[in-house]
């Protein structure tokens, strides 16, 4: 596999360049890799997750109401976008003193 060449397509479906892929890659073809998962460890891990100190999960499906332009702000900037809606919740409510931070 020409490492570059692969990674020069990827970068250009991707529209970025993407830091570490030309290494990631040459390891793979050298057939070293970072850990291997069966697809029962994948479908145990529930994605998305995580579990509290008591094994609950740490987090609740909810249901809220956002204005349209809000939403698609959030939706444009990328995968995780969830999370950092959850992240500035906390901070905001860490700077009026409700929760502790984090």
């Amino acid at each position: 596999m020409d490492v570059n060449k692969v990674a020069r397509a990827i970068e250009v479906d991707a529209g970025h360049a993407l830091p570490g892929l030309r290494e990631s890659l040459a390891q793979a073809n050298s057939g070293r890799f970072q850990h291997v998962h069966t697809p029962e460890q994948i479908v145990e891990r529930r994605r998305g997750r995580r579990m509290g100190r008591r094994g609950e999960l740490a987090k609740e499906v909810v249901t809220i109401w956002l204005d349209t332009d809000l939403i698609a702000v959030l939706h444009a900037s990328g995968d995780g976008w969830q999370t950092r809606v959850n992240d500035t919740l906390r901070a905001s409510l860490s700077l009026c003193g409700k929760i502790a931070p984090s």
